[in-house]
């Protein structure tokens, strides 16, 4: 502003006094002067001399008289220009907000690199982390807030029949199942009720030895299959192998029925062939059975999952060690299925920032699946088809309230990027730990080498964890969710990937208090809460309801209690915000991780007449690779 008087005030003098000075200016004076001259004889250069001196002395004399004319308008001119700047820089200093406020401290963000510029380098950035001591005291944070009045239910009512007046001699059932282990394990609960459904008796089903995992263990070593069969014996009759038959082994006829099969489904398809064939075994048995069936059978469903399927006493004495440490550390922690491996991510197709050399390293890996095309790693990070980088993920528990004290449980295979990528979400969270950090090699070494075992591992000490958090909706996640909802709802956070998206990426302008605010805003409905979805959106094994009832009578008494005990004016019936309302057809129909495989995949997991799809043999990884 004072640069802008000083050339204001130079330009008026300069417009002033310009004229004084004409350019081409010719002084014809000398002729008129000539004649008041004396008419004293002198000679000629003496004449000529005084002439020029009298002309000159009249000149200077009329330019001091011209510039005390001018400088007369001048100052009172320059004055009143100086008091006008004056109010004029009075009054915008008026309107301008202070220089400590949040908009001088914004940083603009590029849409296209990334690359933050900061507008006021002098000042420090606005979006901070706060730094806090001591665990965190809130217990809202650690159970949700209606659980005591939610419980599992899977009896049977009166009206399901007896195993023995409905299962057929001569009707064998077997399944081969397909992909890791949480896919393996929905598979199993199935195929018990698919035998139900088909009166038939169900053989031990065969794990996937072949698939992605490349696992060689069996059923009995990873499930207590004694216990599997006594606990069901009162609704489907289960046995080892099948029996041999005048002498010689029963050889099961061979097919696959497609996904989402429901009871009719079954009847039509598979029945006449095990009336005829007598044994039957259905292949690649992942989803294949329907989401919506009667309320009998989804309560074997949950009879199955929840109580049969029990790990081997190896596993769960290794499982318990993992958990007792854990809770040794503190009073509470929190398990992350973090899902940061390079083959999630190259799958995925999408993009971390990681420059030249990650779109050469994960392109490379996706090269293995010869029918993935390439797509918009933009498109499918605002979809929320993206992993949450570990980064991410820490800044969205802080902002829920965790603590940096708080004690992480990692679940994972090989970070992409290994400890660089880890280090951001360490700084958030320094106490991080995995079964490699709290076991000795000694320890896991009977289940090392045993992908499917490993697994069932960290299985346990995610289901034992205080909270847990998956960073992608896999089979892992769908399969812990509903165990977590059926034993008291333990709190499962899921990030709303779709909604955070922009709220990471725009973060450098914004505070931390807004941040965090907006954090727990688009968190609602994805924290583990009792009616947080819909009765029959989603897949079944991660929302059962049916086995889910209410204490109605406890709620009633709560809801009397005076203000101290409880909020009074709490609506206990609402049903929270659904989970993405605009996808309610992704969530409910579509097949195992379709959340996580493009829509040019739908036609693979959707077609009834899957084994007559070409793509299908060339890429039998394709399924299986997101399944835990």
């Amino acid at each position: 502003m004072c640069i802008f008087m000083m050339l204001t005030l130079l330009l008026l003098i300069f417009h002033l006094l310009k004229p004084i000075f004409p350019e081409g200016h010719v002084d014809d004076t000398s002729t008129s002067d000539s004649d008041d001259e004396d008419d004293t004889p002198t000679s000629a250069p003496e004449s000529s001399k005084r002439r020029k001196k009298t002309i000159a002395r009249r000149k200077v004399s009329d330019i001091y008289i011209d510039v005390a004319k001018r400088l007369r308008f001048l100052i009172p001119a320059i004055s009143v220009i100086s008091g006008a700047i004056l109010i004029l820089y009075a009054f915008i200093s008026l309107l301008a907000p202070s220089p400590h406020h949040p908009h001088h401290l914004v940083r603009r963000t590029s849409l296209n690199d990334n690359v933050a510029v900061d507008d006021s380098p002098t000042v420090p950035t606005v979006f901070k982390v706060p730094i806090s001591d001591g665990m965190v005291s809130d217990p809202s944070l650690w159970s949700t807030r209606m659980s005591n009045f939610y419980f599992g239910c899977s009896n049977a009512s009166n009206k399901f029949p007896k195993v023995e007046t409905v299962t057929y001699p001569n009707r064998y059932l077997l399944i081969a199942t397909s992909g890791g282990l949480n896919q393996q394990r929905t598979g199993i609960t199935d195929a018990v009720v698919a035998a139900r459904i088909l009166n038939a008796t169900l053989v031990v089903p065969k794990l996937d030895q072949k698939s992605f995992w490349k696992d060689s263990s069996t059923f009995s070593e990873i499930f207590d299959v004694d216990w599997f069969i006594s606990h069901l014996s009162r609704d489907v009759k289960v046995i080892k192998e099948l029996p041999r038959k005048g002498g010689k082994n029963l050889v099961p006829y061979n097919m696959r029925v497609p996904r989402k099969c429901n009871e009719r489904c079954y009847q039509i398809r598979v029945l006449p062939v095990l009336l005829k064939k007598h044994a039957v075994q259905l292949s690649k048995f992942d989803y294949r059975l329907s989401n919506k069936l009667d309320a009998d059978l989804q309560k074997l469903r949950c009879r199955v999952n929840y109580h049969a399927l029990k790990f081997t006493d190896p596993i769960n004495k290794m499982g318990r060690k993992l958990v007792n440490r854990m809770k040794k550390m503190g009073k509470h922690y929190v398990a992350l299925h973090l899902r940061f491996e390079p083959d999630m991510l190259a799958f995925s197709g999408c993009y971390y920032g990681g420059g030249e050399k990650e779109r050469r390293e994960l392109g490379k890996i996706r090269k293995r699946w010869k029918t993935l095309h390439s797509n918009n790693p933009d498109k499918e990070r605002r979809q929320g088809r993206c992993p949450l980088t570990p980064e991410e993920v820490g800044l969205m528990l802080r902002a829920l309230g965790y603590n940096k004290d708080a004690h992480l449980y990692v679940a994972s295979g090989e970070v992409y990027g290994g400890d660089e990528t880890l280090a951001p979400l360490r700084a958030l969270f320094p106490n991080i730990h995995s079964k490699d950090t709290i076991a000795t090699k000694q320890e896991l070494e009977p289940f090392a080498t045993f992908s499917s075992r490993m697994a069932a591992l960290d299985f346990i000490v995610c289901d034992e964890s205080d909270v847990f958090v998956t960073n992608n909706n896999g089979n892992m996640a769908k399969i812990l969710a509903g165990r977590r909802r059926y034993f008291g709802h333990k709190p499962t956070i899921r990030p709303n990937a779709k909604k955070l998206y922009r709220l990471f990426l725009n973060r450098e302008n914004t505070t931390w208090e807004e941040f965090s605010s907006r954090i727990r805003t688009h968190q609602r409905g994805f924290m583990g809460e009792p009616k947080e979805v819909r009765p029959g959106r989603g897949e079944f094994h991660e929302n059962p309801a049916t086995c889910i009832c209410e204490d109605t009578e406890a709620k009633s008494k709560f809801q009397t209690l005076p203000r101290k005990f409880g909020k009074a004016n709490v609506d206990f019936d609402e049903v929270a915000v659904d989970q993405e309302p605009e996808n309610e057809l992704e969530l409910s129909d579509l097949d195992e991780d379709d959340d996580l495989i493009g829509p040019q995949f739908h036609h693979l997991v959707n077609d009834a007449n899957v084994d007559d799809d070409p793509l299908i043999s060339e890429s039998p990884e394709l399924e299986e690779l997101l399944s835990d």
